[in-house]
């Protein structure tokens, strides 16, 4: 088996369960509400997700941060010192400096370990799609392929890596610029959702719209039906802004349209819910294209 770590932030909506069987490291994001600073630690320590959502619910607002160079160097400098190389999976760039801030790191650091290997990538990915890229690159690590060829392999296909939104209350979007007020207000009123996705550049757009929860959410298996590869046999994470049972609903559907047997369902980290909200709802998988 290849002798390297994997680090990731918590972006990727890994709970502490999934991330110690991937023995993936997690370094945690920060988010602020009534001035106070909180990090989104797998384990939930800081504040559970559920009372997160019910703060929104009530009207709480909820602004994020990114990962700075300070706490990569944290994470990643103990892993160095160790003797283990690195590959990072970082954050869309087009969502968050968090990227970035690990170019830095790694800079910084491999001039002080030089003996060591350290490679950080731009996922273009958010959430559970984040995830799973995750999930893939610990699979191939422990076939034991080297760490360049698992960070090659990433590069290679997270394009393929599939990621399907809708979410219950358009406030939301309306208030992080993605839709008009007049958008929010007619859409509410005819009960209209979007159907959203992340793109190639990494970016969160709208891509369709229905009317009503349940269209919505047989939207994302519809779009999943169109770009699955061998949909039969993946792996899909599906994450959820505190509507488990909406998650679930989407679970059946892919199970039995797809027979697909392996489901990882947990909540949208604070990071894309705040700027989602409650009833948010993500399908991810591996497709032809995004």
């Amino acid at each position: 088996m290849s002798d390297f770590a994997i680090l990731t932030d918590s972006s990727a909506d890994l709970g502490a369960g999934k991330a110690k069987e991937l023995d993936v490291q997690v370094v945690p994001l920060g988010f602020c509400m009534d001035n106070h600073t909180y990090y989104d630690y797998p384990d939930n320590r800081d504040m559970d997700p559920h009372a997160f959502y019910e703060r929104l619910r009530r009207g709480d607002a909820a602004t994020t941060t990114a990962v700075n160079m300070a706490q990569y160097t944290d994470a990643l400098e103990p892993l160095l010192q160790s003797g283990k190389d690195v590959l990072i999976l970082a954050f869309s760039s087009a969502l968050s400096s968090t990227y970035n801030a690990s170019v830095i790191a790694v800079e910084e650091l491999q001039k002080k370990y030089p003996q060591r290997k350290l490679f950080t990538v731009d996922t273009l990915c958010a959430s559970l799609g984040q995830g799973l890229l995750v999930w893939y690159a610990a699979r191939q690590r422990d076939k034991g392929h080297s760490i360049e060829e698992v960070r090659d392999w990433i590069e290679d296909h997270k394009l393929n890596l599939c990621h399907q939104f809708t979410v219950d209350d358009l406030y939301f979007l309306k208030r992080g610029g993605r839709i008009s007020a007049a958008t929010a207000i007619v859409g509410s009123v005819l009960h209209i959702k979007p159907v959203l996705h992340v793109n190639n550049e990494g970016r969160l757009v709208n891509i369709g719209k229905v009317r009503g929860r349940q269209a919505s959410l047989k939207a994302l298996v519809d779009r999943m039906e169109e770009t699955a590869i061998d949909p039969g046999s993946l792996t899909v994470f599906i994450s959820h802004g505190d509507c488990l049972e909406d998650a679930q609903t989407v679970a059946s559907l892919v199970k039995k349209r797809f027979g697909v047997e392996d489901i990882y369902i947990n909540y949208v980290g604070p990071v894309i819910g705040a700027h989602s909200g409650p009833g948010t709802v993500a399908l991810f998988y591996v497709g032809t294209n995004r």
